[in-house]
C-alpha cells in the first residue's frame, strides 16, 4: 500500500447560485418605483402592529419577507424616501411621489427585507397564514363577516346582519 499513487482529481467547478424560476415585479401607486424579487418569497404574514397600521392607514398590513439579496429596485431608486424609526429600530422606504410604502427592515434582521404584499399583482408563492402583533388587533377591524351588495350603491358591500333566533319556550327564566 505504501507508495501507491492516487489519481489526480479535477478541481470542483465553482458553485453557482441557484436562481428562482420566477421573478415577480411590484410597483408603487404611481409606478415611479419598481421592484422585483424571486418567487417564492420566504414567507408572508399579516402585521397588526401600531406602526404598520399607521404607515398603511389600515387595520393591518400584509407583508412578504425576502432575503435582501433577492430584492432589486429596478426603477425609481432616486425617488425612494427613507424613514429611520429609531424607537422601533426599523427603516422604512416609500415612494416620495405618491407616498406608497415600499419596504422595511428591522434592526435585528439585516439580511431580510419586508415588502407590502399589495405591491405585487402576481402570486408570491406564499399564503399569508401568520399574524404578527395579533394582540394589537383593533376591535373595529373587519374579520370576515358575510357581506352583500348595498342597494343603490354599485360596488359597495354591507355586512349582513344575522337576526337572533327567538328563544324556545317563550320563558326568560321565570
Amino acid at each position: 500500500m505504501a507508495g501507491q499513487i492516487k489519481p489526480e482529481r479535477s478541481p470542483k467547478p465553482p458553485k453557482r447560485r441557484a436562481r428562482a424560476a420566477v421573478t415577480i415585479s411590484g410597483t408603487c401607486l404611481c409606478s415611479a418605483v419598481a421592484i422585483e424579487t424571486d418567487a417564492p418569497v420566504f414567507w408572508a404574514w399579516h402585521d397588526h402592529s401600531e406602526a404598520s397600521r399607521r404607515v398603511h392607514g389600515a387595520a393591518y398590513a400584509t407583508y412578504v419577507g425576502c432575503w435582501k439579496s433577492k430584492v432589486r429596485v429596478v426603477g425609481g431608486e432616486d425617488v425612494l424616501g427613507r424613514f429611520d424609526d429609531v424607537k422601533r429600530r426599523q427603516v422604512r422606504s416609500f415612494c416620495s411621489l405618491c407616498g406608497a410604502p415600499m419596504m422595511f427592515t428591522r434592526g435585528g434582521s439585516s439580511k431580510w427585507v419586508n415588502i407590502p404584499r399589495a405591491l405585487f399583482c402576481a402570486r408570491t408563492g406564499r399564503e399569508a397564514k401568520y399574524h404578527v402583533a395579533i394582540e394589537q388587533l383593533q376591535v373595529w377591524a373587519y374579520l370576515g363577516a358575510p357581506v352583500g351588495p348595498l342597494r343603490g350603491y354599485p360596488g359597495v358591500s354591507i355586512e349582513k346582519v344575522r337576526k337572533a333566533k327567538p328563544a324556545r319556550g317563550g320563558s326568560f327564566g321565570t
